[in-house]
This record gives structure tokens, sequence and C-alpha cells, in this order.
């Protein structure tokens, strides 16, 4: 795995991690503001807030990563962006059925699954800042260094 796409991989990884820990917390909460303002109703409509900008989160993290382990030579290569692409349109189709099919369900309260939704996505924007200001991934590639094992880094000799 070259340079570019295990630094790729260091980041999405932690920020999976972190964003499913925070979204794991956050849906707690939201289920539990929610049950407080409008009872059973409340609480699902708070959890399927959440899950729903979680699940969204997540797939653009997981689309990223599958796009990133594709043969090539780069990390920006046409197999990657047909995936990550390919993700989001999906990800459009199914939220435009979700929120059709999730309008029409009687236990939805409307003002909690708004706002829940809408904190799940800020925790998921915000873990991404934190997590790509705080990974630690080296600042140089896989440079070959004078007095390594790589003959292409000695200089060449008069002989």
């Amino acid at each position: 795995m070259n340079y570019q796409r295990r630094t790729a991989t260091i980041i999405l990884n932690a920020t999976l991690r972190w964003a499913g820990i925070i979204i794991g917390i956050l849906a707690v909460v939201a289920a539990g503001v929610g049950y407080l303002v409008a009872g059973w109703n409340g609480l699902w409509s708070g959890l399927a807030g959440v899950l729903l900008a979680g699940l969204f989160f997540g797939l653009t993290a997981l689309m990223m990563l599958i796009g990133a382990r594709l043969p090539g030579d780069q990390l920006m290569s046409t197999g990657y962006f047909v995936v990550v692409m390919g993700g989001w349109f999906v990800k459009v189709v199914v939220f435009l059925v979700g929120m059709l099919v999730l309008r029409a369900q009687p236990w939805i309260v409307p003002w909690v699954f708004f706002f829940s939704a809408i904190a799940g996505a800020l925790a998921s924007l915000i873990v991404d800042i934190v997590v790509f200001a705080r990974v630690r991934v080296p600042y140089v590639g896989e440079v070959p260094l004078p007095g390594s094992s790589d003959d292409s880094s000695k200089p060449p000799t008069n002989s």
C-alpha cells in the first residue's frame, strides 16, 4: 500500500472509530431527551434521527476506504471516484426514499427527529475536523534515506 493510501486509511479508520463512539453517546442522549419531551414516540424519533445521520456519515467514510483499496498507482484514481460518487448517489436515493417512508409514520415526532438528525450531522462534522487536525501521520512518505539498504539511494560510482 503506498503512502497516500496508508495515510487516508489511518485518517478514515480513526474517523469511523470516533464517530461510532460519539454517535452512540448522542443516540442515548437524543433518545432520553426525546422521551422526556414526547414520550415513547420521541424516544424512537430521536434514535431514528441520530442513527440516520450516523449511517450516512459512516457510509461516506466506508466508500472512501473501499475506493482507496482499489488497484491503481494513485489514490485519486477513476475507480476511487466511481466508488465514492456512486456511494453518494445511492445515499441520496436512500435518503429520499427514507424520508418519504418516515414522513408517513405515526410514531415520528418531527421536531425531535429534525434536531437529533442535525445534532448527529454536526457531531460527525466535528469528529471529521478534530480527527483530521490531530491524527498522527508522518509528513514524509516512502523516501529512501542515505545509508538505508535500498541501493537506489546510493550515489553512482565512477568505475
